[in-house]
């Protein structure tokens, strides 16, 4: 199935950079470009792509706006947001929001394409750094621990664990010794247990609810 891919950023040499990547991708469809916050909603509404790339910095309406107004849509796209790194204050804002992963302007282009596959493909990724530094550096610090962790097994826990470290199910099969369609089945579970949709959301309750504490293993 091709991928409906929409490329929002003020910087028109990034886009046409991130354009190349994509359409030299299989199975990737650029299908619309914007330069600010503003377009880049007309552009999505109206090309209605499954993924959106999308500048957490724009001029008119920065990214964050962008992806509140569109994923209050009936149907929005996946998002994944792209940033500079330690630039901008509202990534965490952005991830309660409900993007669907965080791409570093500086990662190699196949990482984007795996950020669009993973987004199109229902799920959330975000890379490590971005999963260590910045999110931990938001986290809540709660009372008590919610109740939802005490519906997952031990093993889920530990699924939980090496997930919020940013690893892949191959990953995450490899530390733990066993297969990756089980693996696969655990993070489902995770998923459902705690209530949320993909494991980039499953990374943010880990944070906030005090399971993971920045500069703890």
């Amino acid at each position: 199935m091709t991928i409906r891919l929409v490329i929002a950023d003020d910087h028109a040499m990034i886009r046409a950079g991130l354009r190349l990547v994509a359409e030299n991708a299989p199975g990737v469809d650029v299908v619309g470009e914007a330069a600010d916050g503003v377009e880049a909603v007309a552009v999505t509404r109206r090309e209605r792509p499954d993924v959106l790339l999308l500048d957490i910095a724009m001029p008119r309406l920065d990214g964050l706006a962008a992806a509140t107004t569109l994923l209050a849509d009936p149907a929005p796209p996946r998002i994944v947001m792209l940033t500079t790194f330690g630039s901008d204050e509202n990534l965490h804002a952005a991830l309660r929001t409900g993007v669907s992963g965080f791409l570093l302007k500086s990662s190699p282009p196949e990482h984007l394409v795996e950020a669009v596959r993973v987004a199109a493909a229902g799920d959330g990724m975000i890379d490590p750094a971005v999963t260590l530094r910045v999110i931990a550096s938001f986290a809540a610090q709660p009372l008590s621990p919610p109740p939802e962790l005490d519906t997952l097994t031990p093993r889920e826990l530990d699924v939980l664990r090496l997930l919020t470290r940013g690893l892949s199910n191959r990953e995450i099969a490899a530390r733990a010794g066993i297969g990756e369609s089980t693996i696969r089945g655990h993070v489902a579970q995770v998923l459902r247990k705690l209530g949320v949709r993909d494991r980039l959301q499953a990374v943010v309750f880990a944070y906030e609810s005090g399971f993971v504490r920045p500069g703890r293993p």
